[in-house]
């Protein structure tokens, strides 16, 4: 569901309640719909004038090919670069060229930066990043929502709805809300002493091996993944897969990620998925973590969650209740069997084997106006689910019970 169509059911829903007679009244003032409607739309006007502005000021060749040389130059993946920090860059030149040739003022510039969240400019498709030197045939374009048609403008400062399917002919670059943590230096790599537990800065190839290139450390394994669409619209670049292990937060009711395994995880926790289909070895939890988790949490199975990130890495954005849509709905259908333990067979050693699931809600959901994460779906044990692929052995349910995808996990 895109951000627009929930803020219109929001709407519609509160209309309906406003018909009853019968309701308690709120025991705490709530955010008012319209509120939040309006602000998505401030925020969509921000982010269009600062892609037009863009988009002028790209008539000129002089700022076109220092742009195009920034791109080049950036080590960030796809070659992104953080918009905020080029405009305050280099005393801020790029800000005064931007004001001299769009004609809007410096102030201007800055209050719509300022207040539209943090965003990065690249090239998003691959085939117009190759081909691009620095031409004229090109358009800046933005978008909110991975769904949402992306809008474009030439460098004449005309607007264009383009098709959220598939890119146009021209080389578009992408003004976005930002997926990237330019914090971290690009290239950046850490292991298994060195990163924190949920993550860290950008690491090396998810081959899973334990500290210093050693031996695999012991714990939960995925080996293969594949998902049936890439969750990622074409203006948002490569997809960022997440495998988050999520368990029960404190002694609540409510769930709290425990380790991400992703792009941007680290160590023996990072993996690279931009295709329907990976194959490799990436640690989701360690033993030791496993063994941790028991300790803390008698009785309480994790959960294996998959996640198309939109936002900040190994950070599950879910405000329009998706989520909890999810986990509401398999454990409905599976009887609450839609989660794992770490077990102990004869003759097998460690396994990871279905358990029952308690907590349906997730600890901490995103601010609102903000990109959501795209939620992929919980992964239940084929057994469980009556579902059999092979080379996996669990498989992820979506929204509405859609399979998503399978995966294969080991214990190592």
């Amino acid at each position: 569901m895109s951000y627009k169509m929930w803020l219109t059911t929001v709407l519609l829903a509160g209309m309906a309640f406003g018909c009853t007679t019968d309701r308690p009244a709120p025991s705490a003032p709530t955010t008012d719909p319209t509120d939040i409607f309006h602000s998505s739309i401030v925020q969509e006007e921000r982010l269009q004038r600062l892609a037009r502005t863009l988009a002028l000021a790209l008539h000129d060749s002089g700022f076109r090919h220092q742009v195009h040389a920034r791109l080049e130059a950036s080590r960030f993946r796809e070659h992104k670069i953080d918009f905020q920090g080029l405009l305050a860059g280099a005393n801020q030149s790029v800000l005064q060229d931007l004001s001299r040739l769009s004609g809007r003022t410096r102030s201007e510039i800055q209050e719509d930066a300022a207040n539209a969240g943090a965003l990065e400019l690249y090239v998003p498709v691959p085939a117009h990043r190759a081909r691009w030197k620095g031409e004229e045939d090109l358009m800046v374009a933005t978008a909110q929502g991975d769904h949402d048609a992306p809008i474009g403008f030439d460098t004449r400062g005309r607007r264009f709805t383009l098709d959220a399917g598939s890119p146009p002919l021209e080389t578009v670059l992408a003004l976005v809300p930002s997926e990237t943590d330019f914090s971290r230096p690009a290239g950046a790599t850490c292991d298994i002493n060195t990163c924190p537990p949920t993550g860290g800065g950008p690491g090396g190839g998810g081959s899973g091996g334990g500290p210093s290139g050693g031996p695999p450390a012991p714990g939960l394994y995925m080996t293969y993944a594949h998902v049936t669409q890439l969750f990622e619209s074409w203006l948002k670049g490569d997809p960022e897969f997440e495998v988050h292990i999520l368990g029960q937060s404190g002694q609540t009711d409510s769930l709290k990620s425990y380790q991400c395994a992703g792009e941007h995880a680290g160590g023996p926790y990072t993996y690279d998925q931009n295709t329907k289909d990976w194959t490799g070895s990436v640690l989701l939890f360690s033993q030791s973590q496993l063994d941790s988790y028991k300790l803390q949490h008698p009785g309480q199975s994790i959960r294996i969650f998959l996640v198309e990130d939109d936002d900040t890495a190994c950070d599950i954005r879910s405000g329009t209740g998706t989520f909890e849509q999810i986990l509401a709905t398999v454990d409905t259908v599976y009887n609450s069997f839609t989660g794992g333990r770490d077990t102990t067979r004869s003759g097998i050693g460690h396994v990871l084997q279905k358990a029952r699931s308690y907590q349906k809600l997730l600890q901490k959901l995103a601010q609102l106006i903000k990109t959501n994460d795209e939620m992929v779906g919980d992964a239940i044990e084929d057994s469980v689910v009556g579902q059999y692929v092979s080379g996996a052995n669990w498989i992820v349910k979506g929204d509405h019970n859609v399979t998503n995808g399978w995966l294969k996990l080991v214990m190592k």
